[in-house]
């Protein structure tokens, strides 16, 4: 390798092992030469060797296996998966699109939680007041992604139907109940994205350089206006993206002005 003066010396290491990487000399799930071969190939000490492959792996180019070694990531173009963010009701029968990750799913985790600073906007409500909260680890049945949900139930909400009773329930029943109790149902979501937490890597598999989406979905009456139920969907950028139906909306009347008689 060349030395270009007046740049760091890491730099140079990890811009000759990216035009490696990009030029299929190393493919992907490959399991990079120790750092010893690697200091000898590029001719440079250990320590920057280090450097160079700290860089890579901020990049999600590289991904470092306990006790294994550093190896080239397999997915490093983008998410291979879309889930699609749809609700349909068939005659009172609710499906989403992520209906089949639940039935891959962990045993739902149910306990008692209260609103925060987070959700008791979301919800409408005040702080500290008491819901039902189910949490799942679910994947998707057909490859390797997965998500972590969770389903967030307020008790003066939903303490005239059965999930007061029965809180382990999916999204798409928790909709048919609802329903069933009178409610027209409609739906709003929001997307924000933020760093994992390391408990979030590794039980989502994410590579240190992922970003992670988080997704509300909050579930209202359409007559009342009041939310019913709040959903919270983390899943990694690099692995999923989101899918979304728009259709035209028409635009709202704009409030008529009552003119003062003089």
């Amino acid at each position: 390798m060349a030395i270009i003066r007046n740049e760091a010396l890491h730099k140079q290491v990890a811009a000759a092992m990216r035009q490696a990487i990009a030029a299929g000399e190393w493919p992907p799930g490959t399991q990079l030469p120790t750092e010893t071969d690697l200091a000898e190939k590029y001719g440079v000490s250990r320590p920057t060797v280090r450097l160079a492959v700290a860089a890579l792996r901020s990049e999600g180019q590289l991904d470092v296996k306990q006790g294994r070694g550093t190896f080239v990531r397999t997915t490093v173009h983008g998410p291979a998966n879309s889930l699609e963010r749809t609700v349909t009701n068939r005659g009172g029968i609710y499906e989403t699109p992520i209906d089949a990750w639940f039935r891959q799913a962990e045993e739902p985790a149910v306990y008692r939680i209260r609103t925060d600073a987070i959700t008791a906007p979301l919800l409408e409500m005040e702080h500290d007041e008491l819901m039902i909260g189910c949490d799942r680890l679910i994947t998707d049945p057909t490859n390797d992604g997965r998500a972590l949900h969770r389903l967030l139930m307020p008790m003066e909400r939903i303490e005239d139907t059965q999930l007061a009773e029965h809180p382990g329930v999916t999204p798409a029943e928790a909709y048919a109940t609802l329903a069933a109790a009178g409610h027209e149902l409609a739906w709003h979501e929001r997307v924000s994205a933020r760093v994992p937490q390391p408990d979030e890597r590794e039980t989502l598999r994410l590579s240190e350089a992922a970003v992670l989406l988080v997704v509300h979905r909050i579930t209202y009456d359409q007559t009342t206006g009041i939310p019913l139920l709040l959903e919270e969907t983390r899943l990694g950028a690099e692995t999923t993206g989101l899918t979304y139906n728009i259709e035209a909306a028409k635009p709202k009347r704009a409030a008529r002005t009552t003119k003062t008689a003089r």
